[in-house]
């Protein structure tokens, strides 16, 4: 079974990643924390039980002797550049998983532990159509967040083999989820705010 878990804004600069997504989405971003493996920080939001939207940079000074995950090593402007699935057992779900979804990197942060598929050249498996994999070990983050009014309403998959990537997550019964074919790979949010419909 898969749920999706939260999505991710990927970044060059964490203040200006957050600036970017607060004046779209008309709310305040959550302080997040800091990634020692991937050399990584965050601001957070809640988009809703059960999941919320995740603003990812790197962090300045912070060298991690590895390439870091989804793909941040290449970001330069903000934009949506992941999603992430929660599964209850991580290695099976790899072994259903395509090629290059990654190999299993046990995490911690504060009081939250997970265990994520990272491709070990911090790349997203294939390109970001296919969701990154996670599971958390006690509560995610989810419950802690204040609701700022802001749903996730669809999510777009556009890939050149979107029709692979449904039988891969057959096992994620969202409907606010949809794979598109297209030439490129690209992520598409609607979501619903205080201030109205915003796409990302």
């Amino acid at each position: 079974m898969m749920e999706l878990d939260h999505l991710a804004i990927v970044c060059a600069r964490l203040e200006e990643g957050a600036a970017w997504a607060s004046d779209r989405l008309g709310v305040p971003l959550e302080p997040g924390g800091r990634h020692e493996t991937f050399g990584t920080w965050n601001r957070l939001l809640s988009l809703g039980p059960g999941l919320y939207l995740e603003v990812i940079a790197p962090e300045p000074g912070r060298a991690p002797g590895r390439p870091r995950w989804f793909g941040l090593d290449d970001v330069r402007e903000p934009r949506l550049g992941n999603w992430i699935v929660r599964v209850p057992d991580l290695r099976a779900a790899l072994e259903a998983a395509p090629p290059g979804a990654g190999e299993v990197v046990s995490m911690s942060r504060g009081p939250f532990r997970w265990d994520i598929a990272v491709p070990p050249d911090g790349s997203l498996p294939l390109g970001g159509g296919f969701p990154t994999l996670i599971r958390w070990h006690g509560d995610p983050p989810h419950g802690v967040l204040p609701d700022r009014g802001v749903r996730l309403t669809m999510l777009q998959v556009t890939h050149p083999d979107a029709v692979s990537l449904r039988a891969w997550t057959k096992g994620m019964a969202d409907r606010r989820v949809t794979f598109r074919q297209g030439s490129r790979v690209k992520l598409t949010a609607r979501l619903a705010t205080p201030r109205g419909e915003v796409v990302l």
